[in-house]
């Protein structure tokens, strides 16, 4: 099981600036859902931005603690104006 603390640092390890929010979809902590923000995220699109954080994730992919990761990423600026328009 993979607790979400590891999860958070491992992102945070390489986007240092980044909040992350978790959410484990099945309980056994190998299927997580996120929502990351990050300034590093600026100018990239939604390609580059998952290949960014699956490098970041990329130890426990490979040793499958974690399955599946679905995330949503967006810059602080992006952020905010989501939440403008919820």
């Amino acid at each position: 099981m993979l607790a979400p603390e590891t999860l958070t640092q491992l992102i945070q390890t390489h986007l240092t600036d980044a909040q992350v929010e978790l959410q484990d979809l099945t309980g056994g902590g190998d299927h997580w859902q996120a929502v990351i923000i990050s300034s590093n995220f600026a100018g990239k699109n939604q390609v580059q931005r998952h290949q960014m954080v699956y490098q970041a994730v990329q130890s426990v992919l490979q040793s499958n603690e974690l399955h599946a990761l679905t995330m949503k990423t967006f810059t602080p600026e992006e952020w905010k104006q989501s939440l403008q328009t919820s």
